[in-house]
């Protein structure tokens, strides 16, 4: 109540919370925004039947869409996509490797080309929706009302369009709301579908065919996941730092001691959200090519399977050392930290330092990989087997959580820079002290 009264207080804490929660309100108008040329019975008989497929998985981070048919059907994903190439290529490409060294102005170039290579997969994964589409049928009706290349065309001009205004929402959300725009609107989808998924358990308990045993443990096991995701995201490795005794002048600086925090997770939900895209690749292949092999590999991706469950654990291990890598960069904290005078006791400053700090990030991502593989993966299997009728597992939690958690630590930093800000202001007539300070923006007072 504290914290909501601080928000409230301050004007541009409070203009940013609120053009979050617009930008929120619009992307959850479009959801219910129906696209033209489906019969919306005939596509809501088939969906029913769907709900387990990675379909349903798509359809949990579209918030719905999918299953309304709306102009948003693709959601952030493309553009999530994107992204990935785009930073995949920029390790590969020396022009792309040296356009991201050019700073702010290079960034700003590689975020215009995944704005296009956006268009273009967005291009892709709806004419493959529109094929999909025409081969639903239920019973003897065509969930399409009159298939054609005027009913793929259409298809494809709105859901690219939906897919480009979500990536601007997105984009607005983070330049001008609480940061975060892509993962807020992924989590948003993910808790637009608790109270549907709630309603369908009810159901299946009024029916028999679940039991309060078997809701309490389902309950009881998600509450553990939950605890389990917010310890290990909280825990860090601290190093720590020391830093030499300059003098200036007649002046003396005795030297301090900070220290250098890594978080056990220090990838987030990048990895199975960059996963989740990717694995969304081979069925929208199999749209475009009738082969068996498509066909059989489109049916063995689906969550639970056992090749599913392998390629998403691969690729969540593999982001998860990719994006350390590109987001951390050893050499660079030990120049600086020499560059500063500081240095971690009994390890020289330099090579000796890079060294250890990529030693010791390398075991740190590997138990973060872990960690976040049989978070997503074991739920997943637990939840399939025992036909839970909303797909609300792993992959759904860990996002959930995490960006709650990265969502409040954004406030409460901008809420504390205020309050310094107004504590240091010229005229306030309280004297501050200097404030130790590591290597991510923390310390304490002194």
């Amino acid at each position: 109540m504290k914290t909501l009264t601080e928000i409230w207080e301050m004007e541009e804490v409070r203009k940013r919370v609120l053009y979050t929660l617009a930008m929120l309100g619009v992307y959850r108008l479009g959801v219910y925004v129906p696209a033209p040329g489906v019969d919306r019975e005939a596509l809501g008989q088939w969906w029913e039947r769907q709900s387990s497929s990675l379909l349903g998985l798509y359809d949990v981070f579209s918030g719905g869409a999918l299953g309304q048919f709306s102009v948003f059907v693709l959601g952030i994903m493309p553009y999530i996509t994107a992204s990935i190439i785009m930073q995949l290529l920029g390790e590969m490409i020396p022009v792309l490797k040296r356009m991201k060294e050019e700073g702010q102005s290079g960034q700003a170039r590689i975020g215009q080309y995944s704005r296009y290579l956006t268009i273009v997969i967005a291009l892709v994964q709806s004419l493959a929706f529109a094929f999909q589409l025409e081969q639903m049928r239920v019973g003897a009706s065509s969930v399409v009302i009159e298939a054609g290349w005027a009913f793929r065309g259409m298809t494809m001009i709105t859901m690219t369009a939906g897919a480009c205004f979500v990536m601007w929402l997105g984009e607005q959300m983070t330049d001008r709301g609480i940061g975060n725009g892509s993962s807020i609107l992924i989590s948003s989808g993910i808790v637009a579908g608790i109270p549907s998924g709630g309603y369908r358990l009810v159901q299946r308990i009024q029916n028999g065919e679940m039991n309060l045993l078997h809701l309490t443990l389902l309950l009881g096991f998600m509450f553990v996941v939950t605890f389990g995701i917010v310890f290990v995201e909280r825990g860090q490795r601290r190093i720590p730092l020391r830093h030499a005794r300059r003098v200036m002048g007649s002046t003396v600086y005795e030297g301090r001691t900070t220290y250098l925090p890594l978080k056990v997770n220090m990838s987030g939900v990048v990895p199975p959200i960059f996963a989740s895209s990717l694995l969304l690749f081979p069925a929208t292949a199999t749209q475009f090519v009738n082969n068996r092999y498509l066909s059989w590999l489109n049916a063995a991706i689906s969550p639970g399977r056992w090749l599913y469950n392998t390629a998403f654990l691969v690729l969540i291990v593999f982001f998860a050392f990719f994006y350390t890598a590109i987001s951390f960069n050893p050499e660079e904290v030990a120049d600086n930290l020499k560059k500063q005078g500081g240095f971690i006791p009994r390890i020289r400053p330099g090579r000796e330092t890079a060294a250890y700090l990529d030693w010791l990030l390398n075991r740190l991502v590997a138990g973060g990989s872990i960690y976040l593989a049989v978070i997503c993966i074991l739920p997943t299997i637990l939840i399939t087997n025992y036909q839970v009728p909303f797909y609300f597992g792993g992959t759904s939690l860990l996002i959930l959580v995490g960006v709650s958690l990265d969502t409040v630590g954004q406030i409460q930093a901008a809420l504390s820079t205020k309050h310094y800000s107004a504590v240091a202001a010229p005229g306030s007539g309280v004297r501050v002290k200097g404030r130790r300070r590591g290597l991510d923006g923390g310390g304490s007072w002194g």
